[in-house]
């Protein structure tokens, strides 16, 4: 029951920072203490030091020797290779759904685009993101590839630390939405080769502002490793 105990604090803890990274909550270059971190959580520091670890091991947290432990800058490769990793998928996956698409499919995809428009009316931004995501998952369902969305998750996570680091305007999430509305569209229709050229469009909007962020937050980029555009 200990062991257990233990493994739950640390997974929770382990979600907790993970969360904080990925939002931006905790930016890169960012001190982290085991002993500040206990006391935050009402834990010991085992199951901190557990779920430093974990993340350190998925390129979340750095430790500098003598120095300490560090939230790790985003690393532009990573964020480049999700990049080709979306775009590949994501075009193909966007084509079947339009293909296979149904009535029940498209009142999905038609209500998923209602409550976005609703969130991005009230300002609720996080909300409009979670809906973001949403739809995304439901083209990969209609796809009939459902667990293809899992796979792009687990090689974006570098990408959505960019996502949370810029400042969208309210013209920008305008965008996004007007986007989405042209592939539930298309897709709607049963047009594959128009979803996928919507979709690819999509999907390029949103890369090419990758740029601009990395000038702007020039200190959060670790860019030793390369990352040339695909």
């Amino acid at each position: 029951m200990a062991i257990s105990t233990a493994r739950q604090g640390t997974d929770q803890i382990y979600r907790a920072l993970r969360a904080d990274i990925l939002n931006a909550a905790l930016l890169p270059g960012e001190a982290m203490s085991e002993a500040r971190m206990a006391v935050q959580f009402g834990v010991s520091r085992t199951p901190v030091r557990e779920a430093f670890k974990r993340l350190v091991e998925e390129g979340f947290l750095v430790v500098v020797p003598q120095v300490g432990t560090f939230v790790a800058p985003i690393d532009l490769a990573a964020v480049y290779d999700s990049q080709f990793v979306r775009e590949t998928l994501e075009c193909r996956t966007v084509s079947l759904a339009a293909e296979r698409i149904d009535a029940e499919g498209k009142a999905a995809l038609d209500g998923l685009i209602a409550q976005q428009r609703m969130a991005l009316k009230a300002g609720d931004r996080p909300n409009f993101f979670r809906l973001d995501e949403a739809f995304h998952t439901e083209l990969s369902r209609l796809s009939g590839h459902p667990l293809v969305w899992s796979l792009i998750e687990s090689v974006k996570a570098q990408l959505d630390r960019v996502r949370c680091l810029s400042l969208e305007t309210p013209s920008w999430s305008d965008m996004i939405m007007s986007q989405h509305e042209e592939i539930a569209a298309c897709v709607g229709a049963g047009d594959a080769a128009g979803a996928e050229r919507a979709m690819r469009a999509h999907l390029r909007t949103v890369f090419d502002a990758i740029e601009a962020i990395a000038r702007n937050h020039v200190d959060a980029f670790d860019k030793g490793a390369g990352g040339a555009k695909h």
